[in-house]
């Protein structure tokens, strides 16, 4: 079974998202990259709406096995740091609700899992991202191609593919198996509906 990694970038105005399949020893597959949008004319429940609803719809999509999301750190600029602990707070929360295993990584240990350097900046991440990932470009924006690096980063750094039940139990191998045939249903359903 591929492991599938879905990569978030929190961030109020541009949430960043990147869904990576891993592939033999450390190569990995781009499946989708983007970023959800809120407007900063909103109230703030009206934009973490906006953003759940975002993530949801990737999550469903999708179906990863672990969502990995930037650990919040402490800026000056505090109402940044608010707003993307909140967005944070919603992808952990939306990936709870489906048992799906989170894991959280700091920039430094972004950088370093994907340029071998802690203080590389973003421009080195993205002609990473480029040359790892085989891509003609690197995602944009910028909040894109973070996200996506937090799933590379998951993807060498984090223990294998373990989803949770309801309970918060780790799923046997058996029960893995089925999700993923439950999985591959759903898509199929969703693509002959889509033809209509």
């Amino acid at each position: 079974m591929t492991l599938r990694v879905l990569g978030v970038d929190p961030g109020l105005t541009r949430c960043g998202y990147g869904v990576l399949d891993a592939g033999r020893g450390r190569s990995a597959t781009l499946v989708d990259v983007g970023v959800v949008r809120s407007s900063p004319e909103e109230g703030i429940d009206q934009r973490l709406l906006v953003i759940s609803r975002g993530l949801e719809e990737k999550i469903e999509e999708h179906a990863p096995d672990v969502v990995a999301i930037e650990r919040v750190f402490s800026q000056n600029n505090t109402s940044t740091v608010m707003g993307t602990a909140q967005v944070s707070g919603v992808a952990i929360l939306l990936a709870a609700q489906r048992g799906i295993r989170i894991a959280m990584h700091t920039p430094s240990e972004v950088k370093a899992a994907v340029t071998g350097s802690g203080r590389a900046d973003k421009k080195q991440i993205q002609t990473m991202l480029v040359k790892l990932l085989h891509l003609e470009a690197p995602p944009k924006p910028a909040d894109a191609a973070d996200a996506v690096a937090i799933a590379l980063t998951q993807l060498w750094r984090g223990p294998g593919p373990v989803r949770l039940d309801s309970s918060g139990r780790a799923r046997t191998s058996a029960q893995s198996v089925w999700a993923e045939a439950e999985r591959s249903a759903r898509h199929a359903r969703e693509s002959s509906t889509s033809r209509f």
